[in-house]
């Protein structure tokens, strides 16, 4: 055998197909793509598009709601807890928080904080710093003698004022307002015509005062 006799297998090789190369082939004129126009183009999308019907995603009713500042919190259960102490990756002596329960491997993330919860039985002494604790959780931890320090919360209108003033700092001062160059010289400009009309006032009374005496000094027939 010859270097120039070397092929392959039957039906290992397929060979490429080159559209739009003739009516011939099969594939030829529009490649493959049907007849000419917007569809036959590449990079084109008309997806929700239903040529003047009222398109799917509008006909079907929308329910729900998102809350795009919900806190994503990490459970845990009391009972939990309690596994961890009893299979000695928790100590129960040092303050339970969210790095000493991610380093026992009791939650794997924090994401926004742990909250505790209350399925199963506590029955060490614990210290717990938590984001979030539900009022069973609460009176399971102080039955067995521990606290559970929380984040003090923002008194009654509190947070509403933090976000107006932060809403105020964020707003843009309007073109011409009284911190703006354009605001100040109008303000001056304002105060000098009020000036003048002041003078022009004063100067009027004073000629009218002295009109009147002369009418005063003139001998009446």
């Amino acid at each position: 055998m010859r270097l120039n006799e070397l092929s392959d297998n039957k039906g290992a090789k397929k060979n490429r197909i080159r559209v739009a190369r003739g009516l011939g082939s099969g594939k030829g004129k529009t490649g493959g793509r049907g007849m000419k126009g917007q569809k036959s183009r590449s990079g084109v999308s008309l997806v929700g598009k239903e040529g003047g019907q009222m398109p799917l995603y509008r006909r079907l009713p929308k329910r729900g709601f998102k809350n795009n500042f919900r806190k994503r919190l990490s459970a845990v259960n009391v009972g939990r807890l309690q596994t961890a102490i009893d299979a000695g990756v928790l100590d129960a002596k040092k303050t339970v928080d969210a790095k000493a329960l991610v380093d026992a491997g009791v939650i794997r993330r924090v994401h926004d904080g742990v909250r505790l919860l209350a399925n199963g039985e506590l029955k060490a002494k614990l210290t717990i710093e938590v984001a979030g604790a539900s009022k069973a959780a609460l009176a399971a931890v102080e039955q067995a003698g521990g606290t559970v320090t929380l984040p003090d919360p923002l008194p009654d209108g509190e947070g509403k004022k933090a976000k107006r003033k932060a809403a105020a700092k964020a707003r843009p001062v309007p073109a011409g307002g009284e911190d703006t160059p354009a605001g100040q010289g109008k303000a001056k400009g304002e105060a000098k015509a009020k000036a003048a009309n002041a003078a022009s006032g004063e100067a009027k009374g004073g000629d009218k005062a002295d009109k009147g005496d002369d009418a005063s000094d003139t001998p009446s027939e």
